[in-house]
């Protein structure tokens, strides 16, 4: 059933592994519908097991000037390392193709599932909030586009080009057969963390935002949260808004490790006060919440790197390792140079997630854009079977 859309497309491989182009589970539409996805379906933890790991190709249309090539290693450095784990897929224009070819070759890597280039237009690296937002139920699933919008910046300082990663979601879900599901809010991936048993975490500031979801109180974005990902309970954060592209995603600021257990980003030092505003607001909120199963939740604090000890940061560098991506069997984790600090933070990500290989990975590059792993990455979850 794979074989019209790789003909139409021209699924170009490069690695060791070939991957298929249909996703697991029933064969869908890829067509967007309006209505909620069925009761059925859900968020899953990103500590769920995974078909695949999506990225996309740094372009030069983006916003990266100079640091292009720079970025553009670290982008395919750190795909290599997920595929040591599980088959990654590289959204990338077409004309892009040649010149990431022999930075993402896998062929000295034995253990690589392969990286494999899927000619999409996109303008930049953000995948995880411009791509689809996977749901799952017994036998199934669907991607939810989550309607990307640049973050809402445009008009403002942090204005980029957007138009081609604004339609990516669609044409990558229509290429793997999987249906798609029209979100009734404005966000992105980045601002959404589940615990894949009914609790989302997110950020005030930035989903209840007049740039994003303008008319719609809390309760209204609260309320086509849980319809949409089928959770039971969201626990707000206050986060900031306009300080950042984002306007401080949850990814950032707080994730899931476990049911029950909340990993809490710390700014280090060198932080700028606002940011350990966030942290203060964020752990009083967090230390008497409970989840969606009425548990109380175990809060793991992550410092983060001493800004004085690593090289090319700027304003927008996101020195977080909280914005890590759990992959199957492993934790990819940042690396910034400060040798205690990341050392320390690689020993609370093993202790977090047992049975799974810490694997720090250097991301100057980009995180001086204000992103990070976690904002690079996007799991395609395996599809629940059905009983």
């Amino acid at each position: 059933m794979d074989k019209p859309a790789i003909t139409r497309r021209r699924l170009l491989r490069y690695g060791a592994a070939a991957v298929p182009l249909v996703a697991s589970g029933p064969l869908l539409s890829g067509v967007a519908r309006a209505a909620s996805p069925a009761p059925a379906l859900r968020m899953p933890a990103e500590t769920d097991p995974h078909t695949r790991t999506f990225m996309a190709w740094p372009e030069p249309t983006s916003a990266w000037g100079a640091q292009l090539p720079a970025v553009q290693r670290d982008i395919a450095n750190l795909a290599k390392e997920i595929s040591r784990w599980e088959p990654v897929v590289m959204v990338i224009n077409p004309e892009s193709v040649a010149a990431a070819t022999p930075l993402c070759d896998t062929s000295a890597i034995p253990s690589s599932r392969g990286i494999t280039f899927l000619p999409i237009s996109n303008d930049d690296l953000w995948i995880r909030d411009f791509g689809p937002t996977f749901l799952v139920g017994p036998g199934a699933i669907a991607g939810l586009d989550t309607n990307f919008n640049g973050w809402g910046k445009t008009g403002t300082p942090y204005e980029q080009a957007f138009a081609n990663d604004a339609k990516a979601a669609a044409a990558l879900l229509a290429q793997y057969r999987i249906d798609r599901v029209q979100a009734p809010f404005t966000g992105e991936g980045g601002s959404l963390e589940t615990d894949g048993q009914g609790t989302l975490l997110a950020t005030v500031s930035s989903l209840v935002n007049p740039n994003r979801n303008p008319g719609l109180s809390q309760s209204d974005v609260e309320q086509r949260l849980k319809s949409s990902l089928g959770v039971e309970k969201v626990i707000w954060l206050a986060g900031l808004a306009g300080q950042d592209i984002t306007d401080s995603h949850i990814d950032c600021v707080a994730r899931f490790s476990a049911p029950g257990r909340v990993i809490l980003d710390k700014p280090g030092p060198g932080s700028t006060g606002m940011w350990v505003t966030v942290y203060n607001q964020a752990k009083q909120v967090l230390q008497t919440a409970t989840d969606a199963k009425g548990r109380p939740l175990t809060i793991i604090e992550l410092p983060g790197p001493d800004h004085n000890k690593i090289s090319g940061t700027g304003s927008a560098f996101l020195a977080s390792y909280t914005n890590h991506y759990t992959a199957n069997g492993a934790v990819l984790m940042p690396q910034f140079g400060d040798a205690a600090a990341d050392e320390a933070a690689r020993a609370i990500l093993a202790a977090e997630y047992p049975g799974r290989v810490v694997v720090p990975v250097t991301i100057n590059a980009i995180a001086a854009g204000g992103g990070g792993i976690h904002c690079a990455t996007q799991s395609q979850p395996v599809v629940p079977v059905a009983v």
